[in-house]
């Protein structure tokens, strides 16, 4: 069983940089795919980022590429999201998923394992 923990998310301005973190813990998540999803009130939980378990490949959704990154740190057992130039837009609850393929995972229903989320809101 794998454990996920997000942290990191909070109250922003639009144009500010968050860094969201997440921990595992129950396994190492070296040969996990990994992701970053997000839910909006009254939205559905939408893709936003993933690595494979290398790091070697990454992808983003079109509405966040270009100021988002996605990294993990498989010695910590962390994976990490760098949010840049943030808008009102990318207000939302943000997951943290990990899939035993190994692959990206940037379908909800390839998630194995889900964090709890963390809270990211901007303001304009």
């Amino acid at each position: 069983q794998v454990q996920l923990v997000e942290s990191g998310g909070g109250l922003m301005q639009a144009g500010d940089s968050l860094r969201l973190s997440c921990v595992a813990s129950g396994r190492t998540l070296w040969n996990y795919g990994m992701g970053w999803f997000r839910q909006a009130p009254g939205k559905e939980r939408d893709f936003v980022a993933s690595i494979n378990w290398s790091g070697r490949t990454t992808s983003y959704a079109d509405s966040v590429k270009g100021r988002f990154t996605i990294s993990r740190d498989n010695a910590k057992n962390t994976v990490y999201l760098q949010m840049n130039s943030l808008k009102p837009e990318d207000t939302a609850v943000y997951y943290c998923a990990a899939s035993r393929s190994g692959r990206n995972v940037e379908r909800v229903y390839d998630v194995d394992y889900w964090g709890q989320g963390t809270q990211v809101t901007v303001s304009s």
